[in-house]
Formats: C-alpha cells, sequence, structure tokens
C-alpha cells in the first residue's frame, strides 16, 4: 500500500486554553510534508497528549481548582469544534479526568493512540493541516492549561488508487 520514504519523526503543537468551556483551537501544516503530485502522505503512527500547567512545572491542582476534565481531539478535516467519535475526519482524542481530591485519568477514548507497530499501520493523512481542539471544564483565575499534541509520523508514497482513495474518503468525510 505504502512505501516509506522516511523514518518516522514527531511534530509538536502546544494548545493554551485561558478560558474554561471555550474550544480552543491550533494547527499542524502538512505542507511540507504531503504531496497530491507525487502521491505523498503523511502516515500517523501514534498521537501523544501531555497537559500541563500555566508553567511547564505547575502542579495540574493549582490550575484548575477543582473537578474538572480536559478534552482534546486531533482531526484532518476543520470542523470548528470537538465532533463525535464517529466522525471520520477524527484521528484521535483523548480525556483527562481531573478531581479535586488531585486524582486524575487520562484515556484515549474510542481511538488508539497508537495505530501499531507494522510499517504498513497507521492513519494516512493527504490533507495540508492537522486540526487541534482543546476544552476544559473549570479553570481558576488567571490559570491555562497546556496540551501538548505529539504526533508521530513518517512520509509514505500511496499507489495511485491507494492515494485516490483517501483523498475521496477525505473529501467525502467534508460533507
Amino acid at each position: 500500500m505504502a512505501t516509506k520514504k522516511t523514518s518516522m519523526f514527531t511534530l509538536t503543537e502546544r494548545i493554551t486554553v485561558s478560558a474554561a468551556t471555550t474550544d480552543t483551537f491550533a494547527t499542524i501544516d502538512l505542507g511540507s510534508y504531503v504531496d497530491v503530485g507525487d502521491r505523498q502522505a503523511l502516515q500517523i503512527h501514534s498521537v501523544d497528549y501531555v497537559v500541563q500547567g500555566t508553567t511547564a512545572g505547575e502542579r495540574l491542582f493549582t490550575c484548575f481548582g477543582g473537578d474538572a476534565d480536559v478534552l482534546c481531539q486531533v482531526t484532518d478535516l476543520n470542523r470548528g469544534g470537538l465532533v463525535f467519535a464517529n466522525d471520520r475526519a477524527l484521528v484521535s482524542s483523548m480525556r483527562l479526568i481531573f478531581d479535586s481530591a488531585g486524582d486524575a485519568s487520562q484515556d484515549a477514548d474510542l481511538y488508539p493512540d497508537n495505530y501499531g507497530k507494522g510499517s504498513d499501520d497507521g492513519r494516512f493523512v493527504v490533507n495540508d493541516a492537522l486540526y487541534l481542539t482543546a476544552n476544559v471544564s473549570a479553570l481558576d483565575t488567571n490559570k491555562s492549561a497546556n496540551i501538548v499534541v505529539r504526533v508521530n509520523a513518517s512520509i509514505v508514497t500511496l499507489s495511485n488508487k491507494d492515494f485516490m482513495a483517501i483523498a475521496i474518503q477525505s473529501t467525502a468525510a467534508d460533507n
């Protein structure tokens, strides 16, 4: 299906959420990695999320000031907000639940963060950007939450049929 052009590398982006219950957005530009003419795509192997406070070393309980949950999603189409799990544009999502007692649990919702270890495993993206959306249910005064999204990927060349199938699916998901 795909011929690797590069080894795995990591793309990172940080979203700073400073207003509770408000979607916050960021993008990862893929224009340098995806080339329609050469059938070049980005193969996503895994997506990791790191939640930090207002500063890199700040404890999370000082940011939330109570019970909170943090949501973050990566999509390959700009939906303008958080999407349901059955949306074909959804690449990965996470949820961190934090309670005022200091307990936290993080999971990857329904979409796996890790797409497998084989060379053909992964999510192929032919769009020119990845779109990140984050939302935090509660923040203390003058505090923010930072979510760092780390996308492990490689560049691949797809066959004509495979590239066209992925491009058609992406276009259909846009409707």
